[in-house]
């Protein structure tokens, strides 16, 4: 999930609460309704405590009434957004009692989405990875609490301290101290998964284990230490644990795998209000993090499984669910601004939210500005989820279809215009990125040196080193292991600009270029203070 899509959803769940969000929930203590015994031993269920009910019954049929309309709601969205697909599944009672398609797998072309068309999940992969994690919790390979350089001994970060210290847990509950999307633009750049993990000890950190910063790099190194201690790779791992003890046939931790599935949506960017087929964005540096690909029906499996396991989990006395930790809060992942407004919580992988019925609400999205938007909500004490999967450049749109059926399902009414709502809070992020986007350039401009002032070859421990080169009378840069090329503009002086279209550079951004004496700085890449290069 891009940094933008990801701030989005966090400031709409602080600000209303709302119990279908993704990358930031809103909630409470967790509401698993436990069975107990009676003290004269007779097998009789206790009342639940006040912390597992809810103020707002939901009647006999309320839920079937709800799924009822999901055929009008899922298809007014998608024409009024202009998405080209979504599928949508629902389960409840153990059983998957919805699945559709809807709209086109690829814009331009005949072939339809259906139940079984296979989409790029984006970060609903994270949940789906704790479940993972939680079967090798269970079998005793590592725990939650397991420190992450135990079993992948390469690892560290800036402070040696917290190196030695950060568990797998504190990875996926985003409290490592690492700070926003670290990692992600080498990611952008095509470095690969080791390479990415190895350069996070560069990276300034936070203070460790009270400060929540999403990232996907830190999460995937959490990940990578538990294939290490399995013994094989983690896309084999999620493979043998999850999908196909689920039957998961569809599933795949895998880019190539996602590639070569027939019945395949397209992902689609969204350009002057439209969509159209996007450029690939191969997701397998951080696949535990946002490398699922899934299909609404096996999607289906994988929430009556988590279905099952949520309304079980802590009634173990001898063992408890290695699950748990997973599903109830680890973190705070959004402070309240008021006394009236409920944090926001993470557990490990799930976002951990109380609706405002008072149930807990389990939940995630997904979003890949090239294309992809997903989200689900599980609410447990209803016995009942939802998972809506798109092809688009999220605009929040599976956020509202989501909202609007767990609003039916607890009150049987929609209690707001969530479309509106989540196209409005998204916007602001998928706007372009750059200090001088949309300003005006100079009339009068200073002239630049000579380009040959400017050429060489510059040092970033970080980001590799850059070339600049004068092509013909144009600077160019080439940065990464297969240098992508960036064609620079004058600006003003020693100022030049580029352009950029990535998975954190919505289209139409722009990086300013400053050269100094020995030094560049590229305003996109300095995050952290990390992007000066040093001649």
């Amino acid at each position: 999930m891009s940094r933008f899509i990801h701030a989005a959803i966090a400031a709409l769940c602080a600000a209303v609460a709302i119990n279908g969000c993704g990358g930031n929930g809103a909630g409470d203590a967790p509401n698993i309704v436990l069975a107990a015994e009676a003290e004269n031993g007779v097998g009789t269920a206790a009342l639940p405590s006040p912390s597992e009910t809810s103020a707002v019954p939901i009647p006999a049929g309320q839920i079937e009434a709800a799924i009822a309309q999901l055929d009008g709601l899922a298809a007014g969205i998608l024409a009024r957004s202009g998405i080209p697909g979504m599928a949508v599944a629902v389960v409840h009672g153990g059983k998957t009692v919805y699945a559709k398609g809807f709209g086109l797998r690829e814009r331009g072309k005949s072939e339809t989405v259906d139940a079984d068309t296979v989409f790029q999940l984006a970060s609903v992969s994270k949940p789906i990875g704790a479940t993972v994690i939680a079967n090798q919790v269970t079998a005793g390979v590592v725990g939650w609490d397991t420190p992450v350089q135990s079993r992948l001994p390469g690892f560290t970060l800036s402070d040696p301290y917290v190196g030695q210290q950060v568990t797998i847990g504190d990875l996926y509950a985003h409290r490592s101290g690492l700070p926003d999307h670290a990692g992600d633009k080498l990611e952008d750049l095509g470095y690969g998964r080791t390479e990415v993990l190895q350069r996070l000890r560069l990276v300034p950190l936070a203070p460790f284990r009270i400060t929540y910063a999403y990232t996907n790099f830190g999460l995937t190194a959490g990940a990578e230490a538990v294939a290490k201690a399995s013994g094989m790779d983690w896309a084999t791992l999620s493979e043998r644990a999850v999908y196909q003890p689920l039957g998961m046939a569809s599933t795949s931790s895998r880019y190539a795998d996602y590639l070569n599935r027939p019945n395949r949506a397209v992902t689609h960017l969204l350009v002057d209000g439209g969509y159209i087929p996007g450029p690939p964005r191969d997701p397998d540096a951080q696949s535990p993090a946002g490398g699922v690909s899934s299909s609404a029906n096996d999607m289906a499996k994988w929430l009556r499984f988590l279905l099952e396991a949520a309304t079980t989990a802590g009634r173990q006395q001898e063992q408890p669910s290695a699950l748990l930790p997973a599903i109830t809060p680890q973190m705070i992942s959004s402070v309240p601004a008021n006394a009236n407004e409920r944090a926001g919580f993470y557990g490990y992988g799930f976002n951990v939210g109380t609706s405002a019925s008072g149930r807990v609400v389990l939940s995630h999205s997904g979003a890949f500005y090239l294309g992809a938007a997903t989200s689900f909500a599980a609410i447990p004490s209803a016995d009942v989820a939802i998972v809506v999967l798109a092809n688009a450049t999220p605009t929040g749109m599976p956020e509202a279809l989501v909202t609007q059926f767990t609003d039916l399902v607890q009150f049987g009414s929609i209690q707001r215009d969530w479309e509106s709502a989540y196209r409005e809070r998204f916007q602001p992020y998928l706007t372009p990125v750059g200090s001088l986007v949309g300003a005006e350039r100079p009339t009068n401009p200073k002239p630049p040196q000579a380009l040959t002032a400017y050429a060489g070859t510059y040092r970033n421990d970080y980001y590799g080193p850059l070339q600049v080169l004068n092509n013909n009378g144009t600077l160019e840069l080439r940065l990464g292991p297969k240098p992508t090329v960036y064609k620079l503009s004058h600006w003003d002086g020693d100022v030049f600009t580029f352009p950029l279209l990535s998975e954190n550079a919505p289209r139409g951004s722009l990086s300013k270029v400053t050269f100094s004496p020995g030094k560049v700085d590229l305003e996109y890449f300095n995050d952290e203070g990390l992007g000066v290069f040093v001649r």
